[in-house]
């Protein structure tokens, strides 16, 4: 196997730092053992080489005096090091602003959640900029970017820079999309400023840095790949787009996929929890044009890694798509911050994960047409309204034949055309208002949206109370803290069904879950099958 080489750089002007303090000499010992729950956790600069890495590295370890760790790999750049071709930095799960909110101060924890939006606003169709993340937040623009130097010692424009770099260097390894197309997707304006700063950061041009990552153990494992995408029903010949994702172990697989299995929808969804593989359609908004395709899932717990394959007809919002699949799998979740606080009260939940979505009104229609009804009822209901006036998806693999019908397709029903399908007149008023609320803009259903609002504002839509409203949140907009504490399940797993107010009693018992209840609550649920 010919070894990939790292990428040239000038070394960094600064003096190396030697490990010194507790938190490095832990972070050292997880790199000397490639400990994958440590992964995007922190990255190590190496200063004889000029290179950062993941901790799962697989090159020989550094010597200690030659380590300086870095948070993000933003702050890694910032300080003169480039990224590692070996083990890729951008394929490292994320981090969440939730794992610190009970230990920073809130100046740090306005940065780390600054920090996360930038990680969101880099591959939406329109990148928000610093004063509208400013707003969000409810500070000055001079405000954040004071934060932001003091707490990660860059700014924010820098943040972004780079996270737009890893997104290109992603693209050009795992695709073969022009060099012109890359730049586009990774939100530049044009490709003379995106080769200036790829070759101003990475001391390469973009087209070499193709070359370099080309072996021929690439080949041999897309070879070796055909053979599964023929058995899962997968046309060797389809135009799909593959990539790899990392995640932190440990990571219930089976949980997720049951979960996902239990509430498949004919012709949409399409899993193989024993296989450990998952593929769904998509339809999706991407400036004014409406795209349809699909994407799957499968799993190499070996490596701690997912295969993610997306179709061709998605070609032209991959980040986006590639940022939807880590949110519906729950891809950068840390479970060694969550299982710490949670096992004690839910043992041998290890590794679970909160089940996402890759289209958060369809996850919205279904947590309406799911109210009060069981799960099985709340799936035919979901088959009917696809029938009905889903889009058909051509060139699809096995299992997959619809796509879940856009808002404009959903506000453009009549009341009575949603009663013969079996839905009561309460939720076909309430699946009316969210569409076209969806459809103008007055809802974006996505994570990175700002959570309290998104919250009040379906609320104040007919039929949606504060169990939707939760559950929405949960699902969709990923927020771990999201708690439906009147869901009559939820409550009889936490043994609070009798109380003279359940969901004040459940909600009481979660308060020592916090920041992660959203997570209390997968476990919660799964506990009653368990009975």
């Amino acid at each position: 196997m010919r070894i990939i080489p790292h990428m040239p750089s000038a070394l960094p002007t600064a003096k190396p730092t030697p490990v010194t303090t507790a938190d490095d000499a832990g972070r050292y010992l997880a790199l000397q053992a490639r400990d994958a729950r440590f992964d995007g956790r922190f990255f190590t600069g190496v200063t004889s080489t000029g290179i950062y890495c993941r901790p799962v590295c697989r090159v020989r370890t550094p010597k200690v005096e030659n380590c300086r760790f870095f948070e993000r790999a933003a702050q890694a750049e910032a300080a003169g090091f480039r990224p590692c071709l070996r083990c890729r930095p951008e394929l490292a799960p994320a981090q969440s602003a939730a794992l610190h909110w009970t230990t920073q101060d809130a100046s740090a924890l306005l940065a780390l959640q600054a920090a996360d939006l930038i990680e969101h606003a880099t591959q939406a169709d329109d990148s928000p900029s610093i004063v509208v993340i400013a707003d969000r937040l409810g500070i000055s623009d001079r405000h954040l970017r004071r934060i932001f130097e003091a707490h990660w010692g860059l700014t924010p424009l820098s943040y972004l820079q780079t996270r737009r770099l890893l997104t290109a260097k992603q693209l050009l390894t795992d695709t073969q999309l022009p060099v012109a197309d890359v730049a586009a997707l990774s939100g530049f304006a044009s490709v003379r400023r995106f080769n200036a700063a790829f070759v101003q950061h990475y001391r390469l041009q973009p087209t070499a840095l193709r070359k370099a990552m080309r072996s021929d153990s690439h080949a041999t494992q897309i070879g070796t790949r055909k053979g599964s995408d023929a058995q899962h029903g997968l046309a060797t010949e389809a135009a799909v787009f593959r990539f790899q994702a990392a995640y932190r172990p440990p990571f219930n697989v089976q949980h997720l996929l049951n979960f996902f299995a239990q509430r498949s929808v004919a012709g949409v969804e399409w899993v193989d929890p024993e296989q450990g593989v998952i593929r769904r359609t998509i339809s999706l908004q991407h400036k004014s044009t409406t795209l349809r395709g699909w994407v799957e899932a499968r799993w190499m717990p070996d490596q701690h890694r997912v295969q993610l394959l997306i179709s061709e007809s998605l070609a032209s919002a991959l980040p986006v798509v590639l940022q939807r699949m880590h949110a519906w799998l729950d891809l950068d979740a840390d479970p060694a911050a969550v299982d710490v606080l949670l096992c004690a009260d839910f043992p041998h939940t290890e590794g679970m994960r909160v089940p996402g979505t890759m289209d958060g009104l369809e996850l919205a229609v279904r947590a309406i047409l799911g109210q009060q009804i069981t799960v099985k009822a709340a799936r035919t209901l979901t088959e009917r309204l696809v029938s009905h006036c889903g889009a058909t998806l051509t060139n699809a693999p096995q299992g997959l034949a619809l796509c879940f019908p856009d808002a404009a397709s959903l506000a453009a029903m009549s009341p009575d055309a949603l009663g013969s399908l079996g839905i009561v007149k309460q939720r076909q008023q309430a699946i009316l208002s969210l569409a076209q609320a969806v459809q103008s803009g007055a809802l974006n259903l996505q994570p990175g949206s700002d959570v309290p609002a998104t919250m009040a504002k379906l609320q104040s839509l007919p039929g949606i109370g504060a169990w939707t409203a939760h559950y929405i949140a949960l699902r969709a907009l990923r927020w771990p803290d999201a708690f439906p504490s009147g869901d009559v399940a939820l409550q009889s797993a936490l043994g609070v069904r009798e109380a003279s107010n359940p969901a004040a009693a459940a909600d009481a018992l979660s308060q020592r879950w916090r920041p992660w209840r959203g997570y209390a609550t997968v476990r919660a649920w799964h506990s009653l099958s368990k009975t």
